[in-house]
């Protein structure tokens, strides 16, 4: 069978092509990527274990994927630059599968291109995901005195509207592709990413230098305090594991609860 293989830094924007293909990408196995591959139509895939993390979220969508009949895979991120999925098929290490991948022979310890070969077999998924909730919030509205403070699940939800705010994404602090271009698409007040255990060439925390270069205040998430996916779960319990220059000028410090650093950001802008 002649099954094509799609090589994607982010499962946020996949081509036409995904569809019946083998994927290899760079992001994250939580819930909200697995949404995203799903609804794109793929065979299988492979994603970056995010360092499993809080409720071991970043294979959470590895796992829910094989209830709805898709044989899907992690790499380890210490194996692998998450972000980067040229290098997940380059050097990534499998550290997790789903039942219906470990049927075709995928297991823990094989390579990303084995493993690719091994899910070329897959069958298409039939079943579907649980309904994926509301992945925008505000946890904080604007005032007179300090800028809004909104929470997105992923990086592929940030809107024009968001210049200004502080954001709380559950995306992690990688730049896709390695490309300084991926960093933020909007000029936040303030921005908060989860470090999806820092990893391989601390990949997991690329996006805080260049977003200090923009003048960007942002920090990275514990990804053993917050699941990742998750910005409900960032806000409620995160802690900062790593801040830029900017942040820290702001009095942002690790170890900092997200909420707290937040709120600093915040207040330090008037809105438009």
């Amino acid at each position: 069978m002649n099954v094509p293989l799609v090589v994607a830094d982010s499962v946020t924007a996949l081509p036409a092509e995904a569809r019946g293909a083998v994927l290899v990408t760079g992001s994250h196995g939580g819930m909200i990527a697995a949404h995203y591959a799903i609804s794109a139509g793929v065979r299988a895939a492979i994603f970056n274990d995010a360092g499993r993390g809080l409720d071991d979220a970043g294979i959470a969508g590895v796992v829910a994927l094989e209830h709805a009949g898709m044989a899907a895979a992690a790499v380890a991120h210490t194996s692998a630059r998450i972000a980067v999925a040229a290098d997940t098929l380059a050097r990534g290490v499998i550290s997790f599968a789903n039942a219906k991948a470990a049927a075709l022979g995928v297991s823990p310890g094989m390579t990303c291109r084995e493993a690719v070969e091994r899910l070329a077999a897959a069958s298409m998924p039939t079943g579907e995901l649980p309904a994926q909730r509301e992945s925008r919030m505000v946890f904080a509205p604007a005032t007179v005195s300090s800028a809004s403070v909104i929470g997105l699940d992923s990086i592929g939800g940030v809107q024009p509207t968001d210049a200004g705010a502080v954001l709380v994404i559950g995306s992690h602090g990688a730049l896709h592709g390695g490309d300084p271009a991926s960093a933020l698409p909007v000029d936040a007040a303030g921005a908060f990413f989860h470090d999806a255990g820092i990893g391989c060439d601390e990949a997991g925390v690329s996006r805080l230098p260049v977003l200090n270069a923009r003048g960007i205040p942002a920090a990275t998430v514990d990804y053993r305090s917050a699941r990742i996916g998750d910005a409900r779960s960032m806000w409620v319990t995160g802690t900062l594991s790593r801040v830029n220059a900017a942040s820290s000028e702001r009095g942002l410090r690790v170890g900092m609860r997200v909420g707290v650093a937040a709120a600093m950001l915040a207040s330090a802008l008037t809105p438009a």
